[in-house]
């Protein structure tokens, strides 16, 4: 079968669309989220969850590093051995942040070769490329360029994505997180992925909430339609 992304910035519904396609698509889908927030993935390593935890016991975020805001450029640490500690942290967190996009790809391809259609909550391509393969390498920390270079070679991409989106105003009225200059800012990131990807949709996300499902369900399945027949064509 196939993998669907859906995709947009904070407040587009991208979660609530997604479940509730996992139970009313007449196809058979499973759910997957691939976004870094621990207490919305229903897929975690062992590690990543101890390593989160332990970030939540400390006061942080319940999350894995995110795609970095513009707005919260942290400076060089000062003096060799805290440079040395900030490099090896960043480099176990590469290395954890690279594990955990593996076992979720290993847990799709499970999926597929079950025969579900796979729904993506986010995606991992989708949310780095404009930070870690979109832009020049010049002034990027290395576990970035790293990052970028693994995901542009050896992640698979959604065969099918469908962009949610909405003006940052609409957004920021419905979860009041970040800014407009910010959400503006990771709306036209996505809309930069379309010629990235096999086949980008965008679905206008201000309708009614079941009217953005039933579209949402009508591309997927016209996509379903055309990736049939490729299939057929390809075993002739």
């Amino acid at each position: 079968m196939f993998t669907v992304a859906i995709i947009g910035p904070d407040g587009v519904g991208k979660t609530t669309v997604s479940r509730q396609l996992e139970h009313t698509l007449s196809l058979r889908a499973k759910y997957v989220y691939m976004g870094v927030n621990l207490e919305s993935s229903n897929l975690v390593l062992p590690t990543t969850r101890l390593l989160l935890e332990l970030k939540r016991a400390r006061g942080g975020r319940p999350d894995m590093a995110g795609p970095p805001d513009p707005t919260k450029v942290k400076p060089r640490p000062k003096g060799i051995v805290r440079r040395t500690a900030s490099g090896i942290k960043s480099t176990l967190r590469l290395v954890n942040q690279v594990a955990e996009e593996r076992f979720r790809q290993l847990v799709v391809r499970y999926y597929l070769l079950r025969g579900y259609v796979v729904l993506f909550d986010r995606d991992f391509f989708a949310d780095y490329y404009a930070h870690d393969i979109g832009r020049s390498a010049k002034g990027r920390p290395l576990t970035s360029r790293i990052h970028g270079f693994l995901l542009e070679r050896f992640y698979r991409r959604p065969d099918l994505v469908i962009c949610l989106d909405a003006p940052p105003e609409v957004m920021f009225a419905r979860k009041g997180e970040g800014t407009l200059e910010l959400l503006e800012s990771r709306r036209q990131e996505y809309l930069r992925l379309r010629g990235t990807v096999q086949r980008f949709d965008l679905v206008d996300a201000t309708q009614p909430l079941g009217d953005v499902i039933a579209e949402v369900s009508h591309r997927i399945h016209d996509f379903s339609e055309t990736f049939g027949k490729q299939k057929r064509f390809a075993r002739c």
